[in-house]
């Protein structure tokens, strides 16, 4: 009993080549094969029920490591405590960040019907989180958590906002599976509000958009891309339409003979139908696409059946290093433009909106939707934006 562990030797083991099952004591036992390959195992026997957990290969694990191994195996035994079933948790706590971020996504993008919803969480968690991908979720802490927002807080406050709640709803996930314990440090109240500075909220609505004055030119580059996201978007900015309205467009709300686009109520945030007067310009982007249609989508996307994704306008400004404008905010940009340039009547330019903005809108909407009043209004802006000698005030 002298030597009941320990029995085994570093230079003992290199002289071992006979197949087998060689014991050093104390449950540890360096496994043989027949091919010489050595393997150490920890055997135990808990309530007549034996359990054998592997601890690596030998020389890769040494003697000494082994022994350690084979020690916190003995004590949880000694506890009472299966030794795999803790070990394997233990392995669980050890799944890196972006394991469990990856796992996050699976389990729960079914909620997310919005394509753009996705893409946003997809980004947090892989591109914004990349320094942390590898680094056990046991581990994470607020430094981590820190280096990630830290670099976008001030600079890009709502993208900063989303990244962290983002970064604390895998956490959380990740300590409802047993994977970790202890505070979330992606939590704000009561901690990173102490660290971080507030953030600036925009005000409800705002959407950034580009001064008018710098449309012409933005039109300019879009003519010079053959994507179909560019035709989209100069599509939407020539009917001043939202994103959305414009990348569900269907060739049967298009009457390409009488110039005219309705959009269905279903679609509208308003709830109601819009009739949208269609330019010659915003024709001569349809009726190729028409000639060529594969799809019901006016602007089809790559997935058959279905049109142009959510985030074609966001990528496409970006691919072009436009900032500061966001393709919504183009609504703006033709407002702006309208109270600026021409001399037609308010209710005419919010009616070109589909807004609802009081009793003159009202007014006119009970005698019809100024059609032709709004054909002349989105011409004039078409010859603006499209450079036409043509342009110039009119009411």
């Amino acid at each position: 009993m002298a030597r009941g562990i320990n029995r085994l030797t570093a230079i003992g083991i290199q002289k071992i080549n006979a197949k087998g099952r060689y014991a050093d004591g104390g449950g540890l036992y360096l496994r043989v094969s027949p091919t010489l390959g050595k393997t150490w195992v920890f055997r135990s026997i808990r309530n007549g029920v034996a359990t054998e957990i592997g601890l690596g290969p030998y020389p890769v694990v040494s003697l000494a490591d082994a022994r350690q191994g084979a020690g916190e195996a003995r004590k949880h035994v000694q506890a009472g405590r299966n030794p795999k079933v803790e070990r394997d948790r233990q392995r669980e706590n050890q799944r890196s960040f972006g394991a469990v971020a990856d796992e996050y996504l699976a389990a729960m993008g079914r909620r997310w019907t919005n394509e753009k919803t996705a893409w946003q969480w997809q980004h947090a968690l892989t591109f914004l989180s990349d320094p942390i991908r590898k680094k056990p979720i046991a581990e994470i802490d607020t430094a981590d958590i820190l280096a990630i927002l830290k670099p976008i807080w001030t600079q890009k406050p709502e993208t900063a906002a989303k990244a962290r709640m983002r970064l604390e709803a895998v956490i959380d996930y990740a300590k409802a599976k047993g994977w970790r314990e202890g505070e979330n440090p992606a939590r704000w109240r009561g901690h990173l509000s102490n660290i971080l500075p507030p953030r600036l909220k925009l005000t409800k609505g705002h959407h950034p958009a580009m001064p008018y004055q710098d449309v012409p030119a933005f039109i300019e580059r879009l003519h010079a891309s053959e994507a179909l996201a560019a035709r989209a978007l100069e599509f939407l900015i020539l009917t001043a339409a939202r994103s959305g309205e414009v990348l569900k467009a269907t060739w049967d709300e298009v009457d390409l003979e009488q110039e005219l686009w309705t959009i269905p109520a279903s679609r509208m945030k308003a709830k109601r139908d819009h009739r949208v007067p269609l330019t010659p310009r915003a024709i001569e982007i349809l009726r190729p696409l028409y000639e060529a249609r594969i799809s019901g989508y006016v602007f089809p996307g790559q997935v058959r059946g279905k049109p142009l994704s959510n985030m074609a306008f966001e990528m496409l400004m970006k691919r072009m290093k436009v900032t500061g404008a966001t393709p919504h905010g183009f609504r703006s940009s033709f407002r702006d433009w309208c109270g600026d340039k021409t001399s037609f009547p308010r209710e005419i330019a919010e009616a070109a909106l589909a807004h609802r903005a009081g009793d003159n809108v009202e007014l006119a909407y009970r005698r019809g939707d100024a059609l032709e009043k709004r054909r002349a209004l989105m011409e004039l802006w078409t010859n603006y934006i499209t450079r036409d000698p043509k342009v110039g005030t009119n009411g």
